[in-house]
């Protein structure tokens, strides 16, 4: 797909390397390493395991950090496949491709809800909530309008999706 936008075949998801310090992504960094949350989860009654079928052929847990590297791996390959996200005009889209894009959502949103439920108060202590809050708030937009993530999965962050429907019902 990012070949159609005629970018090349890019790793769009990998963090640059040197970052460099003082950042707020080199204090997010730093962060991460620091606390290195051992089980992905969202809050105490959500854990998230990890699978991928190739490498992780069973259900793993895996701590949060190399969780969301294997997630954004797996999801950079999705996009570079040619199969599942075709660049040539005309070829379509397989016919699981809703189902794939389902999952993918799915995982995605476990990022989300993994960074309200443990990180939320760093955010703050950084004062970029309102980057996470737009970027949420748009994901879930999306993922609602088009029925993507079944309704139990977004359970996590049933208030704040609640929040966000009534006051996008009220423009």
């Amino acid at each position: 797909m990012s070949a159609f936008f005629g970018i090349g075949k890019t790793r769009t998801f990998k963090p640059r390397k040197g970052v460099p310090e003082g950042t707020k992504q080199y204090q997010l960094r730093k962060y991460a390493e620091a606390t290195l949350c051992p089980i992905m989860s969202a809050g105490p009654r959500y854990e998230y395991l990890w699978e991928d079928g190739v490498r992780y052929k069973k259900a793993t847990k895996l701590p949060a950090p190399e969780y969301v590297d294997a997630l954004m791996n797996w999801a950079q390959g999705l996009l570079d496949n040619e199969e599942i996200f075709p660049s040539e005009m005309g070829k379509p889209f397989p016919k699981n491709f809703r189902d794939t894009i389902g999952r993918l959502f799915r995982r995605l949103f476990r990022v989300y809800a993994h960074l309200y439920s443990n990180h939320f108060d760093h955010i703050c202590a950084l004062g970029i909530e309102a980057h996470l809050n737009t970027s949420y708030r748009h994901f879930f937009l999306f993922v609602n309008e088009f029925d993507l993530v079944d309704k139990r999965e977004l359970a996590p962050l049933d208030e704040l999706n609640e929040a966000i429907l009534a006051e996008d019902k009220g423009r």
